[in-house]
Parts: structure tokens; C-alpha cells; sequence
């Protein structure tokens, strides 16, 4: 039997510029982690699965992968604000995100 955790995170970053959105799941692993204080968490905003021609999609919340690989949610369609990423998204992971407009 597996065991659960539960992190509340006080403050959560809205990355979306308008609720108009779609989404799917995906799972997320530390390859795309920042370290935060002793945790790998796989921020808001990070474009999957990188900044470049491969971006399928945008991580809506912050995900703590530190024990191991989680479910997060990809925005795959919508209005993102640009000022709230970790990183700016690249012209190439623009042009690959067809359906997500950076405002």
C-alpha cells in the first residue's frame, strides 16, 4: 500500500492571462525540476518538455517531484502571461505552441 502526502502551498501562480483554456495530464519527472529549499519541484509555467521546437505544452501548477514522478496538468490551449514564466518561452517553443498565445 502506497503512502500519501499531501503539500499545501500558500501562494499559487496563475499563469493563465484568461480562464479560457484546455488542458490534459501528463506526468512529470525531475528532469524539468528547479530546486527549491530541499525540494525538486517542476514550477508553473515551464514549458514541456523543453523551451524549444519539442514543447507540447505549459505546466499550469507547481508540482513537487522530489520523491518521484507526479501528475501535473499541460495547458495545451490558451492565453499564457508571458510575466508570470520561470524562463520566457523561446520563438521556436512559440511557433510549436500553435494553440497557446503568449500575451
Amino acid at each position: 500500500m502506497s503512502k500519501i502526502k499531501v503539500t499545501q502551498y500558500v501562494n499559487s501562480k496563475e499563469i493563465l492571462k484568461y480562464d479560457h483554456f484546455v488542458s490534459e495530464k501528463v506526468i512529470l519527472t525531475q528532469a524539468n525540476s528547479t530546486t527549491v529549499g530541499a525540494r525538486k519541484i517542476v514550477q508553473a509555467g515551464t514549458i514541456i518538455p523543453a523551451n524549444n521546437t519539442t514543447a507540447k505544452g505549459v505546466v499550469l501548477h507547481d508540482v513537487d517531484v522530489t520523491d518521484g514522478d507526479e501528475r501535473g496538468v499541460l495547458v495545451i490551449h490558451g492565453f499564457i502571461d508571458k510575466s508570470k514564466l520561470p524562463v520566457q518561452p523561446d520563438s521556436e517553443a512559440i511557433a510549436a505552441l500553435k494553440q497557446i498565445t503568449f500575451i
